[in-house]
């Protein structure tokens, strides 16, 4: 398979590896209703080592990940602000920060940045799970390439094509050097070829009903209200009596299984014309009390890579409804349907942002469980100072209600919570040497348990059950971790697996019919010992056991 080279590749390769693992910090003065362990995640801080923070709890866990990342236009001033550890590569990329349009090699910058991100967010993608990617002209060939490299050509699924808006055209005649840009894409690949989806089908909601009809009168027909089954049952009153309607309905869909998934309005009215005189025109009551045009949906009708019917970006009625002032956010419908086409099948997944921005994925799973009584959970990264003011704002306010919002939904609030985060420092030998910096129990136990085993627990529910410190249990193996973030306990003899502890520990998994793994600063026992008592020993790094000794 054909790869991308890019420059500082070789330097970024493993980056991914070495980056520091960083606990979460709750901030409960931030955090919004917050539910505990399980609960919805808004974290502020560097996308990378936040991605690297929530691997031991999330690692194949994410069903949905859904980025919005910078379209490298040369007009955005990012910066690229990773630690590689390479003098070559930091002199180059100091040389032009933040990168612009006059940067000859800030394509190469970006794929440095990307490249480790999306490393590891497939390590957190489930086996089952399905990442949507957000680009532009610039990066799209460039990401489609990286994403077979990483992710493997094999799970490649669709490119999706999505409208920016209508840009009026000024001079019609003159030449130029280029065609409008009139769309943006979605890369999206999934973690595993076997992956089979559920198709989408056109919906009764506010993007597919389309103008308001003003030959109504505002008549008053009790006899003409009843409901339409669609994807979603609607209530109303309609134009025509409610056989003729479900006629219509009937035959639309066999319109649709004629003329192929996706007829164009010729062939649409072409095919109705010829099978009666008249085209599916019903109305019926919105909850303004005024009627809307429908065209009836099809279950059978599938969605394709073309989304005409949706606009890239969020409409100023609700920004400016939100009170949120961020420029060119991301549609809600348009998140709500990507995490929709994920999560069909599993209404508890949960759905990964790391470059939040406005926090569109927050509210759009929480339009989503509003709407279907969905479980869904949602994780938010975002890097910029604006995290708490206006990322995590924004989900304050649809949680609690907009009261200028247009849907009813939004007006009364969309409920939920969240529970907003700061990374805390990482856990490193160097600064564990100095005993500058010795991480909480809880969360070198929750590093060492990944790491070295690849189990992904949450930090909360790690602490020492005992003396010998047991702090988690499988089918296969009890956990163990001699540590207290206090130079003093290191320097002790209790920080040491002895014959003593070592009999304790082989007794309980005995018990059990476990064999235990052991991590401490040093140990007293040989390992033919160690073998014959079933236990693993795990050393702490032996300069951190030769300093504080």
């Amino acid at each position: 398979m054909p790869t991308l080279e890019f420059k500082g590749k070789q330097h970024i390769y493993a980056h991914h590896l070495t980056v520091p693992y960083r606990p979460l910090e709750p901030d409960e003065k931030r955090s919004c209703n917050p539910a505990g362990t399980n609960d919805n995640l808004i974290i502020h801080g560097d996308n990378l080592h936040a991605l690297k923070a929530l691997l031991p709890r999330y690692a194949n866990r994410v069903k949905c990940i859904y980025i919005d990342p910078p379209y490298n236009t040369g007009n955005e001033g990012w910066g690229y602000n990773d630690n590689v550890n390479s003098p070559l590569m930091q002199k180059w990329l100091t040389e032009n920060r933040p990168v612009d349009n006059e940067d000859m090699e800030r394509h190469d910058k970006w794929l440095c940045m990307m490249w480790p991100r999306l490393h590891l967010l497939k390590e957190l993608l489930a086996d089952d799970g399905i990442i949507f990617i957000s680009i532009d002209d610039n990066e799209q060939h460039h990401l489609r390439m990286m994403m077979d490299e990483i992710f493997g050509g094999k799970n490649f699924r669709n490119v999706i094509s999505i409208r920016r808006g209508v840009k009026n055209v000024q001079a019609q005649f003159e030449y130029v050097d280029r065609l409008n840009i009139g769309s943006e894409y979605i890369l999206f690949f999934s973690k595993s070829p076997e992956i089979k989806f559920h198709h989408l089908t056109v919906d009764l909601d506010e993007s597919t009903i389309g103008k308001w009809n003003n030959h109504w009168r505002g008549t008053d027909r009790p006899t003409m209200r009843y409901e339409l089954m669609g994807t979603t049952p609607k209530t109303g009153q309609w134009r025509w009596e409610k056989e003729r309607s479900l006629a219509a309905m009937e035959n639309y869909a066999r319109l649709l299984e004629e003329c192929g998934p996706n007829p164009s309005q010729t062939e649409i009215d072409e095919w109705w014309f010829a099978q009666s005189p008249q085209k599916p025109d019903l109305l019926r009551m919105s909850t303004t009390n005024r009627p809307e045009h429908f065209v009836p949906p099809s279950d059978r009708r599938i969605v394709s890579s073309l989304w005409t019917d949706l606009i890239v970006n969020e409409s100023s009625p609700l920004m400016n409804a939100l009170g949120i002032d961020f420029p060119n956010p991301k549609r809600t419908d348009l998140v709500k349907r990507i995490i929709n086409y994920a999560t069909a099948s599993d209404k508890n997944a949960i759905v990964l942002d790391s470059f939040a921005g406005s926090g569109t994925t927050a509210h759009a799973v929480l339009a989503l469980n509003k709407e279907d009584g969905g479980n869904r959970k949602f994780i938010l990264i975002e890097c910029e100072e604006y995290a708490d003011t206006i990322t995590a704002e924004r989900v304050r306010r649809v949680i609690k209600g907009v009261p200028n919002a247009r849907d009813v939904a939004l007006r009364q609030g969309l409920g939920g919570s969240f529970t907003y985060c700061a990374l805390g420092e990482p856990i490193e030998i160097e600064a564990m040497l100095t005993g500058e910096a010795l991480p909480p129990y809880a969360a070198l136990a929750a590093n060492l348990l990944y790491t070295t085993t690849g189990v992904s627990v949450g930090v909360d529910a790690l602490e020492a059950k005992n003396d010998e410190g047991l702090f988690y249990s499988d089918d296969k193996n009890n956990y163990y971790l001699l540590y207290k973030p206090r130079l003093e306990y290191l320097r002790s003899n209790a920080a040491i697996l002895n014959l003593e502890k070592a009999e304790r520990i082989h007794d309980a998994s005995l018990s059990n019919a476990k064999k235990a793994i052991v991590y401490a600063a040093g140990n007293y026992i040989g390992q033919r010992e160690l073998t014959r008592m079933g236990i693993t020993f795990c050393q702490l790094p032996h300069a951190l056991h030769d300093k504080v000794r």
